[in-house]
């Protein structure tokens, strides 16, 4: 009988997702673990490895023996990035700092690397997007030359880790990891295996020098990092750069920092000279008048731990359509739907056949609850044609049943408001600690927050230019008579004084 001759079986094709990167035994339309769709791909076989025990490159010890010092944080020169890093650059750790073409990422980075160079911790600043003759005019313009910073054009990742070896650099910058590639591996530069190799690469390379590493990445146009998942993953610090190119404002927020907290934001302002931190942003939120003006009202918002005083701004017309515009700018157009119906329903105010336009100053976007109040105050005021006292803020979320409820940090807001001038405010029930001198008024629903207007209890529910008429019976059920000790020590209607 003759011998059966024994076969080996071809390696199976193997897939892998280029969003997560997710290895999976065989082709589906959605990655079970990102939920992608369509991003799963066949990328070869996958060979069965068994690892064994190997030498180990430092014997472990007890974790009150490691030093701790290694992983001081340095400071990158510019204290409102530091403030978001936590105290500055640690030896070793990778930074990702994302986002919009045109936001201002390369011309902070670049003033980054000129104020850390030292003659002990050199900065290697490599770009992949522009010649070196680019990048200096960059840094004449934003006054960024250092005799410590070295600066090369690559777009390979083998002349990346030659120019790491030569330079034996503190700080690396890298402008941006999409743009580097390895001849190692098949694909374009910004490939999902590319941004892997890359980084894996820089890291390794970051870990084993101590080595402070800051890279740029690129966004999609849904703001995702481009690339897959992997990279977020992989770094230490995920910084988000934000902020409207129509605005000198920009803020960096922390997403990922294993290094401090997350809830820190940096503030910065674009100007022709370059980018410049702003310790006290609160300033370009506002406008500066000599006598205030009906539809405008303050409040303090919190931008992670910061408290920032922004003006909220109302403008009610008279609609010639059908159906009544609603149009919004720096604010969400679901809740400012949500508040309108508040407002008409809750405080009396006839808002039907009104186009309605509401927006906020200096190209800041505000998301949280606190500034609901404040949306409310600005709606009646521009509809009564009522201004409000200029030192005056709001601060509360406004419920669907009308209610004013607490929102976090009411003391820190109230602080901020008292340290900027404002003597007079607008809060929930039980604020806690008031500042000295500053006159708080409570308020528990909307209908009190809106007779507290200068002059509120003479305008007329109904728009300009009709006869006022007495509120329904129901209504005036709903809404309790106003407390007068809420103004005890404080003239609304007086608002010239106020000022």
């Amino acid at each position: 009988m003759a011998a059966r001759s024994k076969t080996t079986a071809k390696p199976r094709p193997a897939y892998r997702c280029t969003e997560c990167g997710n290895q999976l035994p065989k082709w589906v339309g959605r990655c079970p673990e990102c939920n992608a769709w369509g991003t799963v791909e066949e990328y070869g076989a996958v060979p069965i490895r068994t690892t064994a025990a190997g030498p180990v490159s430092a014997p472990a010890r007890p974790i009150a023996q490691v030093d701790g010092q290694v992983a001081t944080a340095r400071s990158t020169g510019v204290p409102e990035l530091d403030r978001v890093l936590g105290g500055g650059l640690v030896p070793g750790a990778v930074v990702l700092l994302a986002g919009e073409p045109g936001v201002g990422k390369s011309t902070l980075l670049l003033d980054v690397a000129a104020k850390a160079a030292t003659e002990r911790h050199r900065t290697l600043y490599v770009t992949g997007e522009e010649s070196a003759g680019q990048v200096r005019l960059r840094a004449d313009r934003i006054n960024a030359l250092s005799e410590h910073l070295y600066l090369a054009a690559e777009s390979d990742l083998g002349a990346v880790l030659g120019h790491i070896e030569a330079v034996n650099p503190g700080l690396l910058i890298l402008d941006s990891v999409q743009t580097i590639a390895s001849a190692e591996l098949d694909g374009a530069p910004g490939g999902p295996a590319q941004v892997r190799e890359v980084a894996n690469a820089l890291i390794r390379a970051s870990k084993e020098r101590g080595m402070a590493t800051l890279l740029v990445g690129h966004v999609t146009k849904d703001g995702q990092i481009a690339g897959p998942r992997l990279l977020e993953h992989l770094v230490d610090v995920v910084l988000s750069f934000e902020g409207d190119r129509h605005a000198r404002l920009r803020l960096i927020r922390g997403v990922k920092n294993r290094y401090g907290a997350t809830d820190e934001v940096g503030c910065f302002e674009l100007h022709d000279e370059g980018i410049a931190g702003l310790a006290d942003p609160s300033g370009l939120f506002l406008t500066r008048r000599d006598k205030p003006v009906p539809g405008t009202c303050l409040t303090v918002t919190l931008e992670g731990k910061r408290p920032l005083v922004a003006e909220v701004q109302a403008l009610m017309v008279d609609s010639q359509i059908p159906s009544p515009r609603r149009t919004t700018s720096g604010l969400e157009s679901p809740r400012i739907a949500m508040i309108l119906a508040v407002v008409e329903r809750h405080g009396g105010v006839k808002l039907g056949k009104q186009d309605i336009y509401t927006a906020t100053v200096g190209g800041v976007k505000l998301s949280e609850p606190s500034a609901d109040l404040a949306v409310a105050l600005a709606v009646a005021s521009s509809s009564s044609d009522t201004p409000l006292p200029s030192n005056l803020v709001a601060i509360g979320e406004v419920g669907l049943a009308g209610e004013v409820r607490r929102v976090t940090g009411v003391q820190r807001r109230l602080a901020e408001a008292h340290r900027l001038g404002f003597t007079h405010a607008l809060v929930p029930p039980d604020p806690g600690k008031v500042p000295p001198g500053m006159k708080v008024v409570e308020v528990a629903d909307i209908g009190e927050a809106l007779r507290a207007i200068p002059g509120r209890r003479r305008a007329a529910a109904k728009p300009r230019g009709e006869a006022p008429s007495a509120p329904p019976a129901p209504r005036e059920a709903r809404v309790p008579a106003y407390p007068e000790e809420l103004m005890d020590g404080w003239e609304p209607l007086d608002s010239d004084e106020l000022r």
